[in-house]
């Protein structure tokens, strides 16, 4: 299986619903809509036009996977819409430590050094991977002013670069 990490734009919006919408409301069970969620209508503005990113992985030429950046000020930034498809998960493959190691050398190469993400309490695979990759559990009054809330997320986490 031969994964490539790319990055995505505006012409990319279905598959990147195709993955996102069903994880949230069919598998962890949200009421969430596409039209709760512009950003993932417009990558361009939203991530890319402000110095954020997103990315996903291909296989085969099909999106299996996707991670994006919001950048939050000069040196800190948020990861965002970490998804992958059930049947891609996992340590043997290996497609969530390449997505998060994409957005980590995106973070490198462009000075930021605090990287913030929020989760659920019951996504217990996802808390292991953070934790696995050295992201520390903070409270949510530690996280900075700009990062972007979601009413989902109960959990916290923060990860100091050192490029």
């Amino acid at each position: 299986m031969n994964t490539k990490i790319v990055k995505v734009s505006n012409a990319d919006t279905n598959d990147i619903v195709n993955i996102i919408l069903p994880i949230q409301t069919i598998e962890f069970g949200e009421e969430i809509t596409v039209d709760d969620q512009p950003d993932l209508k417009d990558v361009q503005t939203y991530y890319h036009h402000t110095g954020g990113g997103f990315w996903a992985a291909e296989i085969n030429g099909e999106l299996v996977g996707t991670i994006a950046l919001v950048k939050l000020s000069r040196n800190a930034g948020a990861i965002k819409k970490m998804f992958l498809k059930k049947e891609f998960r996992g340590p043997e493959y290996g497609i969530a430590a390449l997505l998060l190691k994409t957005l980590i050398d995106y973070c490198i190469d462009h000075g930021i050094e605090n990287l913030y993400l929020g989760t659920l309490d019951k996504l217990k695979a996802a808390i292991r991977f953070y934790e696995k990759n050295d992201f520390i559990e903070i409270e949510k009054s530690s996280l900075p002013g700009e990062f972007p809330l979601v009413k989902f997320d109960n959990l916290f986490y923060h990860l100091k670069i050192n490029g």
